[in-house]
Order: C-alpha cells, then sequence, then structure tokens
C-alpha cells in the first residue's frame, strides 16, 4: 500500500515538472534575445563651410636703409621704436669724401677748359677733349649719387625695428637701419591644397590672436602663390590685415578664419558615431528591415553635438544613437519604444 502512494506521488511530481518546464519554454521569447536599439533618422541641414588656419604676423614690407658711398655716419635721426613717415631723414653721413671728389672734380674741369682753348689755337686735339669731358661727367656723376647718399631718408612710412650702427661707425655688411611698414601687416598661412578653388584674391578673412580673446579683425586676401607644395600638399596664401589701434605687432601668433558660406549637409548625432578599434575609421549602424549594418563614414565639421557627414548616409537614413555596443554587422535588433 505504501509503496502504491509512494509511486503515486513521484508520477504526481513528474507530472508537475514536466508542466513546469513547459510553461517556462512557452515563456521563453527568442525575440527578448534580440539587442535593443533606440533609432534617429538622420536629415540635412545648412551648415557653415569655412577653415582655420594659423600663423605668424610679419611687417607688409621691410626695407632696410644702407648707403653705398662708403662713408662715415655722421648723425642718427631716429632710434628703435621710432615711428617715420615717406621721406623722412633718417641718417646723416659724413660729407669728407664728397669735398675731395669736389676738388678732383673742379682739377678736371680746369684741364678741360685749357683743352678747349688749346683746340681753338689749333695746339691740341679734340680727342684729348672728348676724354677729360667723359672724365668730367662721370665724376659729376658719382658726385651727385653721393650727395643723395648723404642724407637717407624712408621709403614707407613705419616703424624703426633694428639700428645697427651709431654716429662715427663706417657701416659694413649690415644695413643702417631697418623700417617695417605695420599699417597694415600680414599673416602667411598654408592652406590646403582642396581649397586651392575656393580662396580668391580679395576675399574677405576674420583673423583673431590669443593675446586678445575673442575679439575679431577683419582682413583679406592679399596674395595666393600660384604653386602647390608637393610635400604637405599646401599652397601659401598671403592676409593683410588692418591694424586697428595699433595694437598688433609682427611676430604674434594668429588664427586666420575663411568663409566659404553654406551648403546642405547630412549631419548625425556625435552618438551614433562609432570608431573602429586601431585605426581611424569612423562608422554607424543603420537600421534597415529589423537588421543593422556597418557603414563607415567620412566626418567633416564638429557642430555641437553633431558631426557633419561629407559620405557614407543619405537624408532619411535610420541610424542607432544607443545600444550598439553588442551590434555585428547584419544583425537582427529589436526597436527601443
Amino acid at each position: 500500500m505504501k509503496t502504491r502512494n509512494l509511486l503515486s506521488i513521484a508520477v504526481l511530481l513528474l507530472a508537475l515538472a514536466s508542466c513546469s518546464n513547459k510553461k517556462e519554454k512557452k515563456a521563453a521569447n527568442p525575440q527578448d534575445e534580440l539587442p535593443m536599439v533606440e533609432l534617429t533618422v538622420v536629415q540635412a541641414e545648412a551648415v557653415k563651410q569655412g577653415s582655420e588656419y594659423t600663423g605668424t604676423v610679419e611687417a607688409f614690407k621691410t626695407n632696410n636703409i644702407s648707403s653705398n658711398s662708403g662713408s662715415r655716419i655722421k648723425q642718427i635721426l631716429v632710434n628703435v621704436g621710432s615711428r617715420v613717415s615717406r621721406g623722412q631723414r633718417l641718417v646723416i653721413l659724413d660729407d669728407v669724401n664728397i669735398a675731395q671728389q669736389q676738388i678732383n672734380l673742379n682739377n678736371i674741369k680746369r684741364e678741360l677748359d685749357r683743352a678747349k682753348e688749346l683746340v681753338k689755337i689749333g695746339g691740341g686735339t679734340q680727342q684729348q677733349v672728348d676724354q677729360l669731358q667723359a672724365q668730367y661727367d662721370a665724376n659729376a656723376r658719382a658726385i651727385r649719387t653721393m650727395q643723395e647718399n648723404t642724407v637717407l631718408t624712408s621709403p614707407v612710412s613705419g616703424v624703426v625695428t633694428a639700428k645697427n650702427y651709431d654716429a662715427g661707425d663706417l657701416p659694413s655688411g649690415l644695413p643702417i637701419l631697418t623700417i617695417e611698414q605695420q599699417q597694415p601687416l600680414k599673416v602667411i598661412v598654408n592652406v590646403n591644397e582642396s581649397e586651392y578653388p575656393k580662396v580668391k584674391r580679395g576675399m574677405p578673412v576674420t583673423v583673431t590672436f590669443d593675446t586678445y580673446g575673442d575679439e575679431v579683425f577683419q582682413g583679406q586676401v592679399y596674395l595666393i602663390h600660384p604653386t602647390i607644395d608637393a610635400t604637405s600638399r599646401t599652397f601659401e596664401v598671403e592676409i593683410a590685415i588692418t591694424n586697428r589701434q595699433d595694437k598688433v605687432r609682427t611676430g604674434m601668433f594668429a588664427r586666420v578664419n575663411f568663409n566659404y558660406g553654406t551648403s546642405q549637409s547630412v549631419t548625425v548625432p556625435d552618438r551614433a558615431v562609432q570608431k573602429q578599434v586601431g585605426s581611424g575609421v569612423r562608422y554607424v549602424w543603420v537600421y534597415q528591415g529589423g537588421e543593422v549594418e556597418f557603414r563607415e563614414v567620412e566626418l567633416g565639421q564638429r557642430l555641437e553635438d553633431r558631426y557633419e557627414v561629407l559620405g557614407g548616409i543619405v537624408p532619411g537614413t535610420q541610424v542607432v544613437i544607443s545600444g550598439a555596443s553588442r551590434l555585428t554587422d547584419g544583425a537582427k535588433v529589436q526597436l527601443k519604444k
């Protein structure tokens, strides 16, 4: 009797266990095992196009003040830092050599006059007169050149940035003074080859300096160099900038911003962009028909919480913005509600 009861209990327990397993299998839903993702639809928007390059401020023009007369410096009328105007007197040289040359010229003049008188009375030759005349003219020109070089003037308005001699020195090798034109100034930047068709002479640009924070200075493209550097794949552009209130100095670090207008570009949330480990490849997961697809993208500018996309996806594409950690190419997913 007891044995029969024990068998009945065992059968009952097996039946209950079987029902429980069936219920668990029935409750298990394959859909619950799929990765859950959140999507967004990418669209196109107007994106400002431009680029920033760095460079160093240079004088618009630099003039070295020298003399080829071989005379000593008698007086220098300016110092480093002096502001000068075009045509202003800068240096006065000793005129001792000019005085000696004038004496020689006077002697040649007397010989020339004597030779001319001899020709008149038949005691000389025209050839001798011509030789003396040529000698006189050459010496007269030399004296005029020396007189012009006795007082040296500034060819531009600017600032004296170097003084290499003092009064009494005999200049040799180095210029006596250096004058830099600082209104306007210029910045030379190396621009990427791809932007060559966009940069035009005279186009406006903005320039900022770390020294002055967010203050913006206006400039324009002054010169575009016609060749591309084969190593760096860049070309030189010279930017002329207005030196407002003489605040900018040569040697300052500058940031030049080019503005190329706007274009309609696809943008994608930064949460959607993934980086492939071990490479610089950027990609997104594209959703279509219940599955996700690995899609490499070419990124442009960073725009606050999103990126400009230059290639890889088009407007209307659905991309994953959360739940990407478990995804593989071609994997089925379920959507977060």
